[in-house]
């Protein structure tokens, strides 16, 4: 039995939440966001609680079971406190700054990397060194994240680049004569 799938996901209140046959609805303060569930997953409204139940006992019910349940949950999180990664850039002249809808970094290269801000994402820099992803949705922000670390992911000697806040990189020496 999963232990996650077996709980409720608590609707807190100014949180509308609406379920049209596989499809979850979720409305709130900071915007609305949806997902589709597979078919081996149902999800009830009960009162100020989402229950998400199994439709079979097979091993793939069983392990789409909790996921669905967290990705529901991710939904109610989203709308009400929406998500944030943290990203840190490390090196002599690496900088990072927002201009207009692009972001612009100055990572090392013969050029600047202009990344086009999508939909939905705020990118704001609070330092030149610093870079804060933040949205509703969570997936989306991750991914913003990651490509943003891709351009110039950390390597392992200086520990130079784009690494996440907290990261740790594991060090590696230097030649020696």
């Amino acid at each position: 039995m999963s232990k996650i799938g077996k709980h409720p996901v608590a609707i807190p209140a100014g949180v509308t939440a609406n379920v049209e046959g596989q499809t979850v609805k979720v409305k709130g303060p900071k915007g609305a966001l949806q997902v589709t569930l597979v078919e081996e997953i149902g999800a009830e409204l009960a009162g100020s609680e989402l229950k998400v139940a199994m439709r079979g006992d097979t091993t793939r019910h069983k392990a789409m079971w909790g996921m669905s349940r967290t990705l529901v949950a991710n939904l109610v999180e989203g709308v009400t406190k929406g998500f944030e990664k943290k990203l840190e850039i490390t090196g002599v002249g690496y900088k990072a700054a927002v201009q207009g809808k692009n972001l612009n970094l100055s990572l090392g290269y013969s050029h600047d990397v202009i990344y086009p801000i999508p939909e939905g994402i705020q990118i704001v820099t609070p330092k030149a060194t610093e870079v804060v992803v933040s949205g509703v949705d969570k997936q989306q922000v991750g991914q913003v994240a990651a490509e943003i670390r891709e351009f110039r992911g950390p390597e392992p000697y200086k520990g130079k680049g784009v690494k996440y806040a907290g990261e740790f990189i594991f060090r590696k020496e230097g030649k020696k004569k």
